[in-house]
């Protein structure tokens, strides 16, 4: 087979859009998690989150990424390191590994404030999901296989959203059946895994990466079905991992931990903070309230959020809506019909897309 790898260069932006595992990775991971939790620690969560779920936050910080704290969603080092050269390197930078152990100190500082405290648990929802997916540690210059095209399922994609997104959603399973598919680990293993390090959670995914490197300059990049059966166990490995081990981290914090509830946001569709724009106008809009008129050319539930496509059809869509919450409820009605939103644009992955959680920031023409 003739091998053909592609490399572009790009700036910090394209790193800026990419997430591990999407949303189906890490919502599964924070379904493993709950699974998992002491009821203490799950009463602390609760009430920080304010009703919410691991589930429910576990994409919150790709959600409000922003260019400073993009860094923080992976590692980039140098292949062929040693163990105790990836250590002293990786803990030297501002990384996803240093942030997540900032961020745990936040949380287990009963004098923070309560909306910090929270902020810092989604930090750490997510970003032990990332130091978990193995191109999240990986080379700097293919932006961690951003770069390096590859074909799967007769299309184009890279290896780092073949490892994201692309295997995982080939098994055509929701975050729910995900967890209970590989949720089944036996507790001598959960002991160990617990045991474990959290520079040897990056490192295990360092050495993944490596391999991953090595069979596309061997193999080719054009990715067939056994390279799914072949490769679906470690990500599966990786999920669970990334699920227990949070649980730990959350149990050991919050097993001892005293949590007051932060204050509930104003609601973000008040009438006279919000504008009407035109849907294919959201990009124009990134952190502006606005509301939107438009058809819906498609639903997508996960679970924990419903997707729903604006404008025309995924993924030509000019708006995303996520439906959490008490809005959740909604999604699988609005197929063809014409509604309204009234939110804040954000940027996901170099699209827009507006969050409610509200039932009351979408009405139905």
């Amino acid at each position: 087979m003739k091998k053909r790898i592609v490399l572009t260069i790009g700036s910090l932006a394209l790193v800026i859009l990419i997430g591990a595992w999407g949303r189906t990775g890490h919502t599964t991971i924070g379904i493993i998690a709950e699974n998992h939790l002491t009821p203490k620690a799950k009463d602390a969560v609760t009430t920080l989150l304010n009703g919410q779920t691991l589930s429910d936050v576990a994409s919150w910080a790709d959600d409000n990424r922003d260019r400073t704290t993009a860094p923080w969603h992976f590692i980039n080092v140098e292949l062929g390191l040693s163990y105790d050269e990836f250590s002293k390197e990786v803990a030297a930078k501002e990384d996803v590994y240093t942030v997540l152990q900032a961020q745990e100190a936040i949380l287990a500082d009963n004098s923070a404030p309560a909306e910090k405290r929270a902020t810092a648990l989604k930090y750490i929802v997510h970003f032990v999901g990332d130091i978990h997916q193995p191109m999240h540690v990986s080379r700097a210059e293919d932006k961690g296989g951003n770069s390096i095209q590859v074909r799967y399922d007769g299309e184009g994609t890279n290896l780092h959203n073949l490892w994201d997104t692309r295997l995982l959603e080939h098994a055509g399973l929701n975050p729910q059946q995900l967890a209970a598919k590989f949720d089944h680990v036996g507790q001598a293993e959960i002991g160990k895994w617990l045991g474990d390090p959290e520079i040897l959670w990056a490192w295990e995914s360092y050495q993944i990466s490596t391999q991953q490197y090595g069979e596309v300059e061997k193999n080719g990049t054009d990715i067939d079905n056994a390279y799914y059966k072949a490769h679906m166990s470690v990500i599966e490995n990786r999920i669970e991992k990334a699920g227990i081990r949070l649980a730990g981290v959350l149990n050991r914090i919050l097993d001892h931990a005293s949590v007051q509830a932060p204050p509930v946001a104003a609601t973000a569709h008040a009438a006279g903070t919000a504008k009407t724009i035109n849907v294919t106008d959201a990009a124009s809009h990134y952190g502006e309230q606005v509301i939107i008129t438009a058809k819906v050319f498609g639903t997508k539930d996960f679970g924990s959020m419903v997707l729903v496509n604006l404008g025309a059809a995924y993924p030509n869509s000019p708006l995303t809506v996520v439906l959490r919450g008490d809005a959740k409820s909604q999604g699988n009605s609005l197929q063809d019909k014409t509604i309204t939103v009234t939110g804040k644009v954000e940027d996901y992955k170099g699209k827009p897309e507006i969050v409610i959680n509200d039932a009351n920031q979408l009405k139905v023409n």
